[in-house]
């Protein structure tokens, strides 16, 4: 080694800090492994970890006398879940997350293709913010303030009475199933929060997906006398279908595990998040309750394996 090489080379810095920036230095793996640990852990512990064991805790049953959790592996509970008071919750929990996603998609495209196509400069940082304004709120203000809404001396029943309309009200909310003593404990209620708080995460991916469609193909189609309807059926929506099918694991996912809209908004119906709170909570069934949130997993993971298929993942 020359006397210059020995010059440039700096010596041993005192201190833990300088050591573990020399080791850092030295080692890049070490550094990569060190940044990754904490994530690692969180997700590996926090979250596989209580998941592993709330799927453990569907393979055991209760002891119908006593009460009491019988730690030996069983399909008993599962077979639960066929019981007709348990398989209604479960498929009125989908058909409600089916429906707020395709009405989440029909509202959303019109706006989304606005924003895409036509909105430039202000008009768009408006767009954005319109969209993104309702998630910066409370989750509960905004359910809450539905709730205040929808109820007989609410707003929309003034509006109903101001056009002379409440006739065609009060015939929805006497058919079955749908309608209630008034909107707010109604599944028409819940629908109309559940579409509202939703809704912008069905806007964006759309709206991602549509800026991708290259305007050459519009006009392609158009010179070919493609008319709009034609051009928007074989040109538009194929190429924005992965952003609809994005956003709709949003809105299927969150409707199908949330708790909150129809324990304030809705009848006294349960759907699956409020069967895995009274199992767990209030009856101490906690195989029950965890047969229970394993359904939303296996469906949506068939719904995520349909979804990756269509190429939904490169819209997000």
């Amino acid at each position: 080694m020359t006397a210059a090489d020995a010059a440039a080379i700096l010596p041993r810095r005192a201190g833990l800090a300088a050591a573990a920036s020399d080791a850092f230095w030295r080692r890049p793996t070490l550094l990569l492994l060190t940044l990754l640990l904490p994530p690692v852990l969180w997700l590996g512990i926090i979250y596989l970890g209580s998941l592993f064991a709330l799927l453990a805790q569907s393979f055991f049953s209760i002891d119908e006398f006593s009460g009491l959790i019988q730690y030996e592996f069983t399909l008993k509970t599962y077979g639960e879940l066929l019981h007709p008071a348990n398989l209604d919750i479960i498929v009125r929990t989908v058909l409600m997350a089916a429906v707020v996603t395709l009405a989440a998609a029909v509202v959303a495209f019109p706006i989304a293709y606005y924003a895409a196509r036509y909105a430039t400069g202000r008009w768009k940082a408006l767009f954005y913010l319109g969209v993104m304004l309702p998630l910066w709120s409370s989750y509960l203000v905004k359910v809450y303030a539905w709730k205040l809404i929808l109820a007989k001396e609410g707003i929309l029943n003034w509006i109903f009475a101001k056009l002379h309309l409440t006739w065609l009200l009060e015939a929805w909310l006497a058919l079955p199933l749908i309608g209630g003593n008034s909107l707010s404990v109604s599944y028409t209620g819940t629908f109309l929060v559940f579409l509202y708080v939703w809704l912008p995460f069905m806007i964006l991916p759309i709206q991602a997906s549509l800026e991708r469609v290259p305007g050459s193909l519009i006009e392609a189609s158009a010179d070919l006398g493609g008319a709009p309807r034609q051009t928007f059926r074989h040109v538009i929506l194929p190429l924005a279908l992965p952003g609809v099918v994005a956003g709709s694991i949003f809105t299927f996912s969150l409707t199908l595990g949330d708790y909150i809209i129809p324990q304030i908004v809705g009848s006294s119906r349960l759907f699956i998040g409020q069967a895995v709170y009274a199992h767990q909570g209030i009856a101490g069934n906690i195989p029950l309750a965890a047969a229970f949130t394993v359904v939303p997993i296996i469906i949506m993971g068939f719904y995520l394996w349909g979804a990756k298929r269509m190429g939904a993942f490169n819209a997000l």
